[in-house]
C-alpha cells in the first residue's frame, strides 16, 4: 500500500493511504474515502483535533472495501472523442499497408491488449487483402478483435484485485499495530514557525519602541554644559 505525507490546515501530519484524499474547505474538514464510491469521514472539530479519529475510521472502511469491492478500473472506458471511427476503445482500424515484397495491400485492425504491472501489447488482427477483403471479413475480424480486449481488460482487472487484496492486509495489519507516523515535512516546520512567529515579533517591536525612545542624548548635553559652565564663569572672573 502506497502512502503519502499529509499536513492538514491545523499542521498536524499524517500517513495517509491511498485512495483516501483530505478535504479542507471553509467549514468541512475530513478524509474522504475514494473506492467503490465515496464517503466523507468529517472530524467533527473545527481544530483538526478529530482528524485522527477520522482518518482511522476511513482507513477502516478502505480495509473492508478492498476485501469486498473489485478494484476501480483504471482503464479507459470509452474512445477519446477524437478517434475518427466508431469502433470500441481500444481498437483501431483497419489498417492497409504492403508488405515487403508482396504485390498487394492487406488491412487489419490494430488492438491494445492491457496487461497488470507491464505495458500494454498491441496486435493485429487479420481481415485481408484489397482483393479478399469484404464486410463480412471485417466483422469477423472485429469480433475477434473485441474477444481479444475483452478477455485482456478481464485479466487485468483481476489481476489489480489481487493485488489490492494483498494491500488491503498488510493495511489491516498496520491499524492493529497503530497508526503509520508521518514524517517531520517541511510544510510541518513551515507551519510551527507561522503559529510562533506572532507571538516573538510584538515583544521585539516593544524592546526596539522603548530603545528608541529613550532619551540617551539629553544626559550627555546636560552633563558636558554643567562641566563647561563653571570653566567660563571663571575665565571672565580674570
Amino acid at each position: 500500500m502506497k502512502y503519502r505525507d499529509v499536513v492538514i490546515f491545523s499542521g498536524h501530519a499524517f500517513k495517509v493511504p491511498q485512495n483516501i484524499q483530505r478535504i479542507d474547505h471553509l467549514a468541512t474538514h475530513g478524509w474522504q474515502l475514494r473506492y467503490g464510491g465515496t464517503k466523507l469521514f468529517s472530524d467533527h472539530t473545527t481544530d483538526g483535533s478529530g482528524a485522527a479519529a477520522a482518518l482511522e475510521a476511513a482507513t477502516k472502511e478502505l480495509v473492508r472495501r478492498i476485501a469486498t469491492l473489485p478494484a476501480p478500473s483504471r482503464l479507459q472506458q470509452r474512445p477519446n472523442h477524437n478517434k475518427s471511427s466508431d469502433l470500441p476503445v481500444g481498437i483501431s482500424g483497419p489498417i492497409v499497408r504492403q508488405r515487403r515484397g508482396g504485390r498487394v495491400r492487406d488491412c487489419s485492425l490494430a488492438v491494445l491488449l492491457p496487461r497488470f504491472g507491464e505495458s500494454a501489447k498491441r496486435v493485429n488482427v487479420y481481415i485481408g487483402t484489397e482483393n479478399t477483403y469484404t464486410p463480412e471479413r471485417f466483422e469477423q475480424a472485429l469480433q475477434r478483435a473485441v474477444a481479444l480486449r475483452e478477455a485482456a481488460v478481464d485479466a487485468y482487472q483481476k489481476a489489480s484485485t489481487r493485488a489490492m487484496r494483498v494491500a488491503g492486509k498488510e493495511l489491516k495489519d498496520t491499524l492493529r499495530s497503530g497508526p503509520v507516523p508521518a514524517k517531520a515535512t517541511k510544510a510541518v516546520k513551515a507551519a510551527t514557525a507561522t503559529a510562533k512567529a506572532p507571538a516573538k515579533a510584538p515583544a521585539k517591536a516593544a524592546t526596539k519602541a522603548s530603545t528608541k525612545l529613550a532619551p540617551k542624548a539629553a544626559p550627555k548635553v546636560l552633563a558636558k554644559g554643567a562641566v563647561k559652565a563653571p570653566a567660563r564663569r571663571a575665565a571672565s572672573a580674570r
